[in-house]
């Protein structure tokens, strides 16, 4: 019996498009503030993690590697993995990471500092991204979307080779997306 798929199934492009976009033009990495956005409004609003669950496109790129092209080798991830003090943890990093991205924008947008075209590959790799940068925007508007391109690029090679290890989604268990949305939908919940 045949699968019935859905538009949602096919997610896993609009996030492959994502990337595949600010890699050549980061003004498109601004487009990632809608997978910061939507989970938290879908939650807020709705008091489910049905984003996490059915939309997330670059959870389904993580099922496609794992799954579709078995390049996962099944294996249960480390429990430590999902505990609440690492799951916790881990959102409390990601926030500092994620305002010193916006401290930067700031410091560039007040003339402080200068433009820095480069993206942070898994939080301590500067990567020159020069050519990304084809038209002239305002210096912070492209610090920002250098930084945010960054996040989301380490997010998504974190998750691959966490899925080609474990299981696919196994990034799903710490995201720290998926660890606000569950507050949320407890807070929520609990009303």
């Amino acid at each position: 019996m045949k699968k019935i798929t859905h538009w949602y199934d096919y997610m896993w492009i609009v996030s492959t498009v994502y990337f595949f976009m600010g890699f050549f033009n980061i003004v498109f990495a601004w487009f990632g503030m809608i997978c910061f956005i939507i989970p938290l409004l879908v939650a807020i609003i709705g008091g489910s993690k049905i984003w996490c669950n059915r939309y997330c496109g670059r959870g389904q790129i993580f099922l496609m590697i794992g799954n579709k092209l078995g390049l996962s080798k099944g294996k249960a991830a480390p429990r430590w993995l999902s505990s609440k003090w690492f799951r916790n943890g881990f959102l409390v990093f990601f926030m500092a990471f994620f305002l010193n991205m916006v401290y930067v924008t700031v410091l560039v947008a007040k003339d402080i500092r200068s433009l820095s075209e480069t993206v942070n590959l898994l939080w301590t790799i500067n990567v020159p991204w020069h050519w990304a940068y084809p038209i002239e925007i305002e210096p912070w508007k492209a610090q920002f979307a250098f930084g945010l391109y960054g996040i989301m690029l380490t997010s998504l090679i974190v998750g691959i080779v966490l899925t080609i290890i474990y299981r696919p989604r196994t990034w799903c268990v710490f995201c720290p997306m998926g660890n606000m949305t569950q507050m949320i939908c407890k807070l929520k919940n609990k009303e």
